[in-house]
């Protein structure tokens, strides 16, 4: 294939993790849909393609622990049973008719109605996550406030305990090394293991508080639900607490970082939604499109197909790249800039069909008061990083760092 075509075989290259649209801009104008002799699979950039394998649940499967990425983790799978035993039971990576059954009673708790009902509470919290960035000094605004906020928030929802919620970041880290595939850690199954280990040591007896003694949380409806008498397990109910815990922070927490970064790239657009706060709707959709928290999800097929002009074997790998998808301009119009009153913005971030990200509601409703508020507070800012530096995954989009100095005038 030639030289140039060889740099695109490496996914965590340079250009992959930190200037991704560069990188599968150039991968879609060779192939749409590209074999990949690294990975050993076919990587997909342009968007019909990802949306209609997102929605292709009966072909594609997204079961890791089956196909191709099952006989991967068979051979490692025995020296850590309980990271992989619970990794097992989170439904987002199992598909029917395992994934319907524990997503419609996860969901029987986990409503956009009782989401939205959580609004006055970020509200506040984030208006007192402000007052830290008001001294005209740099801050870490990743651990400050984009770690802080939704933490607090999946916490309060889940019914999380206070005690325990400062070892969410490291617990969360080290299992975003699995599930994110951070390609430069020879030691995350390890510390993977150890993490999901205390988490679930930790959410244990919560639940089991919770089947003694409901309350107005989450984990208390989790419990609660039921279908025609089939109950989540107790590892099923730990388990899928742990996604959500995880879910629910780390990929807002980049999401909110991401905005930042963006914003500081289009101060126009920072300036329009000062001026017209109503917009946070529309501007936190256009930043999930721009530099979303996922960059691209695995699936593999189940059946033979044919993608584009090439045929799909059984057991073939299949990554839907989401970033290259919300950058293709066959489908948006100037991808590559940030407009905040795009609309309509029907973007692949949260992904389509069966699989369509639970936690969405929650994670827009964060962003949007939080980019509402500090665009309200702050009429610029400035970003310390000369060189910004992504986390080399080929599933996360997340920031090594981000210190920021707002500025009230």
């Amino acid at each position: 294939m030639g030289q140039g075509s060889a740099d695109l075989d490496n996914l965590l290259s340079d250009e992959a993790v930190n200037r991704p649209e560069a990188f599968y801009a150039r991968l879609r104008a060779i192939d749409p849909v590209y074999w990949n002799r690294r990975w050993n699979g076919w990587i997909l950039t342009g968007y019909d393609d990802v949306a209609e394998g997102f929605r292709n649940h009966q072909n594609l499967s997204s079961d890791r622990f089956a196909g191709p990425f099952g006989e991967d983790l068979s051979a490692v799978s025995s020296d850590y049973q309980q990271l992989f035993g619970f990794l097992s039971k989170f439904f987002v990576w199992k598909d029917q008719p395992y994934h319907t059954r524990v997503r419609s009673l996860v969901n029987k708790a986990f409503t956009p109605r009782s989401v939205e009902v959580l609004r006055p509470r970020v509200r506040t919290l984030v208006r007192d996550l402000l007052a830290p960035l008001r001294a005209g000094s740099e801050v870490d605004f990743l651990a400050g406030f984009a770690f802080t906020l939704p933490v607090i928030v999946i916490g309060d929802y889940l019914g999380v305990p206070q005690e325990g919620r400062d070892n969410l970041r490291q617990w969360a880290e080290d299992l975003g090394s699995v599930i994110f595939v951070s390609g430069n850690d020879e030691d995350r199954m390890r510390k993977g293991d150890d993490a999901m280990g205390q988490l679930a040591d930790f959410l244990r007896p919560v639940i089991r508080d919770r089947r003694a003694d409901p309350r107005d949380d989450l984990l208390s409806g989790m419990v609660r639900a039921q279908d025609r008498g089939d109950f989540l397990s107790e590892d099923e109910l730990i388990a899928n607490t742990i996604l959500m815990v995880f879910a629910g922070h780390e990929t807002t927490m980049n999401l909110l970082a991401n905005g930042i970064v963006a914003f500081s790239r289009f101060p126009e657009q920072w300036a329009k939604l000062r001026g017209d706060r109503a917009l946070a709707a529309t501007a936190t959709e256009e930043i999930l499109r721009y530099d979303g928290p996922i960059r691209a999800m695995a699936r593999w097929a189940r059946e033979p197909m044919r993608i584009g002009r090439h045929d799909v074997a059984v057991g073939d790998r299949v990554l839907l790249v989401q970033h290259a998808a919300n950058h293709d301009p066959a489908r948006f119009t100037d991808p590559d800039s940030v407009d905040i009153t795009r609309w309509p913005n029907r973007h692949t971030t949260f992904g389509q069909g069966i699989h369509t990200c639970l936690g969405a509601p929650l994670a827009r409703l964060e962003a949007q008061e939080a980019f509402s508020a500090l665009a309200e507070a702050f009429p610029r800012f400035d970003i310390s990083e000369d060189t910004l530096a992504y986390v080399p995954n080929i599933v996360s989009r997340s920031l090594r760092s981000l210190h920021v100095t707002f500025g009230e005038q």
